[in-house]
């Protein structure tokens, strides 16, 4: 996602799927915690209590996602983490959080459902990765995966959208050895999930030399004069298939950068479906951002940093801009600047539209077909900018 004009080294980062198996920990005694204490050693964390910690991570975040369901399965009487009690429980500093963060949930359903955007159900599950332990601390990575049902699809339109996220878990054991969750932690870079309230990240504001043009900003309007796709220089039935069959199953063959310090995948990804459909290679020095290439081995800096794509992409007319959002076709590109700061943050690929809905595919958070209308709805004061590829 972020601009890559610092970057440092590249490393390959595994994506653990939902059907991944858990990682065993591997638990040693640890140094006493206090004297005198009613327990005298740390706690371990054996395989009941790891399972546990999943179905309370489960929990939550079935909790999240139901508040976001059109039938009223997210009301508060029936939040799930109200059934742990005993050896592993919320904190109740987390109970708070959690509460209030299905009250905004609860008034983000209501922003979608204005803008035309209702699910009528939803499965999440949740992979227990790895789990740390430090004394009396333990650290639970899991993997998040949730599929939403749009209600009232009809036609062609998509009958789904889901989405992966990664989070961290911090769990604290008391005197007595029973565990409380004490915090939750978005790992991914981006925080785009729909049943998130992180803030997107943002990438710091950085300039070209003055042969770069400015992309114009894409309005927001419903209903836009049709921009159909007259060109068929690209296979853009490549680049949805691409998008969709790697939207959570990344592609070996080139790095991963979700997660690292330097900025997330959003624009390898949509690089990749790109050249899936028939982009070419437009070889050169890495940082020249009038070049394009990327292989498992080197990428330029407008192969994955967000502000050179579009550098590259205008100056190379590979690309031109559309005037609003909801002309995007298959194989269009939508990029997004959350702060309005000049730096564009964000970059996904439209992999499916009907009924004048573009649906977007995109890497950080890990999201398949997830409308328009839904990214806008939910980020109402970014600037957009669409591209016609």
């Amino acid at each position: 996602m972020k601009s890559r004009r610092l970057t440092g080294t590249r490393r390959r980062v595994t994506i653990i799927g939902a059907a991944a198996t858990s990682v065993v920990a591997g638990v040693a005694l640890l140094p006493n915690w206090s004297a005198g204490a009613a327990v005298v050693d740390d706690p371990t964390v054996d395989a009941k209590t790891k399972a546990t910690f999943q179905r309370l991570a489960d929990a939550v975040f079935t909790d999240r996602t139901n508040a976001l369901l059109d039938a009223g399965t997210g009301d508060h009487g029936k939040q799930l983490t109200n059934g742990f009690s005993g050896d592993v429980t919320l904190s109740s500093g987390t109970a708070r959080a959690e509460d209030a963060a299905l009250s905004a949930l609860e008034q983000r359903k209501e922003k979608l459902a204005k803008a035309g955007e209702k699910y009528s159900k939803a499965g999440t599950t949740v992979t227990l990765n790895a789990t740390r332990v430090t004394g009396r601390t333990a650290k639970a990575a899991v993997t998040e995966t949730t599929t939403l049902t749009y209600a009232g699809a009809r036609g062609g339109a998509p009958r789904t959208t889901g989405f992966q996220a990664h989070h961290e878990l911090t769990f604290r054991a008391d005197r007595q050895g029973d565990w409380q969750l004490t915090g939750i932690r978005d790992t991914d870079q981006g925080g785009l999930a729909v049943n998130t309230l992180s803030k997107p990240a943002t990438v710091r504001a950085t300039t070209a030399d003055d042969t770069t043009p400015s992309a114009p900003r894409a309005a927001t309007t419903r209903n836009p004069a049709p921009a159909p796709k007259t060109a068929t220089t690209y296979d853009y039935k490549a680049m949805a298939a691409y998008a969709e069959k790697h939207w959570n199953a990344y592609n070996k063959d080139y790095p991963d950068f979700n997660g690292h310090g330097a900025g997330g995948d959003c624009t390898n990804f949509v690089s990749q479906a790109l050249k899936a459909g028939g982009w070419k290679h437009a070889p050169g020095y890495v940082y020249d951002y009038t070049k394009w290439f990327g292989n498992a081995d080197i990428q330029s800096h407008s192969f994955i940093g967000v502000n050179e794509w579009s550098w590259f992409a205008q100056n190379s007319k590979r690309t031109k801009p559309l005037a609003n959002v909801y002309q995007l076709e298959v194989g269009d590109v939508l990029q997004v600047d959350f702060d309005r700061d000049g730096s564009k943050d964000h970059t996904m690929i439209v992999s499916f539209k009907s009924g004048g809905e573009p649906y977007l595919t995109y890497h950080s958070n890990n999201t398949l077909r997830r409308s328009v209308s839904s990214i806008v709805a939910t980020y109402p004061t970014a600037y957009y900018y669409a591209y016609r590829t």
